[in-house]
């Protein structure tokens, strides 16, 4: 092993001397008042040099030549190329500022209120405040403090009843079976539509905020689903594959898929009035018609069997997972609105006509299932009570958005389903909880 001597007695061997180019240059002697400059960058493939090299004496005076210039240039970027924190430097000084800016949008001014819009808007998307609209960010909040965890809910009575020979009839157990397997399909193409298409085209930073707070919801309500399954002892390839074996359940989740095939698409962008009407076509699907009317017959019969005591830790899951939904329908249809406000072109006679079809299409897909779900009254309804129940819930989704009503005289024949999905309700409905919804740091037990 070479000592630190050695190793400088090496380099003042002509082996260890710099590169000399090919024609042969007479050893030039150093004046005796310049010395070595250490500041100097030096070839990391050469040793440390202690006397000049000959090609590189000059007097302190002298300007650095150009081929000087270029030669330091190289070193350095030699010194980046083998060390990572000089590579990071030289990145760092390399940022365009100007055009980072102009990719996020960002112009000299701050954004105003006046400069937000629900689609199609230019103003800074970063910047969440001022609101626009502050019945969005308060959806959030509200979102926030009804935060709930599947493993929170004791399912040891339904483990026991599910069990049991006598614990519930035939119907009973169909119900509970179609239940999970339609809504553990339709929370994720609802999830998979709000990250992959919605989230990209709405332009309000509010609203988007909503939106990712629906998005984790959709995977606790996912998440719950499973918790279900996998408590019962159910058999998970039957279950999460009903939207591919049986036809009720596939036509309601074929029909909610039809609305995302363009939006989905990376390419698709916002901007001319078909693209706009897409975007609406798709919120309409999904918040009105999936979220509005696909989801009642199955929470109908899951919470009608709890009030009966059956499945309580089933139906109490799906109890705030309704309440859940019924905020996600509120927010959706406020957006609705308020893209037809802002742009009345859209919202022609031929596209409202084209809307009260699509909901008359949801809810005959949604009496086959009932009638699927129920071929025998059971639970103290059947599919013709339910039928018009969903014809009821029709005419609200249409007039919620200023479209008259298709079945005239439709009434409620279950009004304790507004008891349950009222979010202000002090008292939990099965008593097994919590007192009402509050964050896990809050959490008030009877």
């Amino acid at each position: 092993m070479l000592s630190w001597d050695d190793y400088h007695k090496e380099d003042t061997t002509p082996a260890a001397a710099a590169p000399q180019p090919a024609t042969a240059q007479p050893p030039v002697q150093k004046p005796a008042h310049v010395e070595a400059q250490p500041g100097r960058p030096v070839q990391p493939t050469e040793p440390p040099v202690t006397q000049a090299a000959p090609m590189h004496a000059e007097s302190p005076e002298a300007a650095p030549s150009p081929a000087a210039s270029v030669a330091q240039a190289t070193t350095a970027n030699a010194q980046a190329a083998i060390d990572p924190l000089a590579r990071a430097a030289a990145a760092v000084a390399e940022i365009d500022v100007a055009r980072g800016l102009e990719e996020l949008e960002m112009g000299a001014a701050r954004v105003s209120v006046d400069e937000k819009a629900m689609i199609n808007c230019r103003a800074d998307l970063n910047q969440l405040v001022p609101f626009k609209y502050d019945w969005a960010w308060q959806k959030y909040l509200d979102g926030c403090a009804n935060h709930w965890m599947p493993q929170e809910i004791n399912m040891t009575a339904d483990v026991a009843t599910w069990k049991s020979a006598d614990g519930l009839s035939e119907d009973e157990r169909r119900i509970i079976m179609r239940s999970l397997g339609y809504f553990s399909t339709a929370d994720s193409l609802v999830a998979n539509n709000l990250v992959l298409a919605i989230y990209r085209l709405i332009t309000n930073p509010e609203c988007r905020q909503y939106l990712l707070r629906q998005a984790f919801e959709e995977a606790i309500h996912t998440h719950a689903y499973q918790y279900c399954i996998e408590s019962l002892g159910m058999d998970e390839g039957e279950v999460f594959n009903m939207y591919r074996e049986v036809p009720s359940v596939a036509a309601k989740a074929a029909w909610s898929l039809s609305h995302t095939h363009s939006l989905s698409d990376p390419t698709f962008n916002t901007g001319t009035p078909e693209t706009d009407q897409e975007l609406l076509r798709n919120l309409i699907g999904f918040y009105a018609v999936t979220e509005g009317i696909f989801f009642y017959c199955g929470f109908t019969q899951i919470l009608s069997m709890g009030r009966r005591n059956k499945m309580t830790g089933v139906a109490e899951q799906f109890q705030y997972i309704l309440r859940d939904e019924s905020m996600h329908l509120n927010f959706g249809i406020d957006v609705i609105n308020q893209i037809k406000l802002e742009n009345p072109q859209l919202w022609t006679d031929t596209f409202q006509q084209e809307v009260v079809q699509m909901i008359l299409e949801g809810t005959e897909l949604e009496v086959q299932y009932a009638r699927d779900t129920m071929p025998r009254g059971v639970l103290g309804m059947n599919a013709a009570i339910m039928e018009e129940y969903l014809h009821f819930i029709a005419n609200r989704r249409l007039s919620q958005l200023g479209l008259p009503e298709q079945f005239p005289g439709a009434q409620n024949p279950f009004p304790w389903m507004s008891e349950i999905m009222d979010l202000r309700k002090e008292k939990n409905f099965f008593e097994t909880r919590v007192i009402e919804y509050q964050t896990g740091g809050a959490l008030s037990w009877d």
